[in-house]
C-alpha cells in the first residue's frame, strides 16, 4: 500500500502562525484577510481556516432508533456550540429503526447516522465561523449513553498545510 504524500495532523499547534504567514496566491491567508466579514472563515491559534469538522464514531451507544431523543440531542449540539439552526430532517429507516439526518446550520451542519442493531452510531460536526464544536461531544456521549467514542478533528479549508514543515 503506498503511502500518501499529505501529512495528518492531529496537534495544530504544530503548525507555527510565522510558517503560514506567506504572500502568493497559493499561501495560506494571512492574519488580517481570515478576519473578513465577508465570510466565516476564523483563526484559531494562528491558523486560519474555514471550519473544524469532527468525525464521531459512537459504540455501545442506547437511543439509536429514538427519532424524537435524536432530534432533541442535533438541537441540543447546535445551542451548545453557538450555532444556529435552519432545519432538521430525519428520516426512519424500517425494519432495523436506523435513522439518517441532518441538521442544517447557518455555519454548516451536523449529520448523523444510526445502526441500532449493531448499538453504533456515525456522526459529523462541521462549523465555521464563531463556533465551538468541540462541545457538541459532550451532548452526543451523554444522549446516547456512551464512552465508546472515537474522535477524528479536521480544520477545513487549511490551505497548503502539506507544505509546512
Amino acid at each position: 500500500m503506498q503511502q500518501s504524500k499529505w501529512p495528518s495532523f492531529t496537534d495544530y499547534s504544530l503548525l507555527k502562525k510565522s510558517s503560514l504567514d506567506k504572500t502568493s496566491d497559493d499561501t495560506l491567508l494571512k492574519e488580517s484577510s481570515c478576519n473578513s466579514s465577508q465570510d466565516l472563515f476564523t483563526e484559531k491559534d494562528g491558523l486560519c481556516f474555514a471550519g473544524t469538522h469532527i468525525i464521531l464514531d459512537c459504540w455501545e451507544a442506547s437511543h439509536l432508533s429514538d427519532i424524537n431523543h435524536i432530534e432533541q440531542a442535533l438541537r441540543d449540539a447546535v445551542e451548545i456550540a453557538g450555532a444556529t439552526l435552519l432545519h432538521i430532517h430525519l428520516h426512519h429507516f424500517t425494519p432495523n429503526g436506523g435513522v439518517s439526518g441532518v441538521a442544517v446550520l447557518a455555519e454548516s451542519h451536523i449529520s448523523i447516522h444510526t445502526w441500532p442493531e449493531r448499538d453504533y452510531a456515525a456522526l459529523d460536526i462541521f462549523m465555521c465561523g464563531d463556533t465551538q464544536p468541540e462541545k457538541a461531544i459532550t451532548v452526543f456521549k451523554t444522549a446516547f449513553q456512551t464512552s465508546k467514542i472515537t474522535i477524528t478533528k479536521h480544520l477545513r479549508g487549511l490551505r497548503n498545510a502539506h507544505e509546512i514543515p
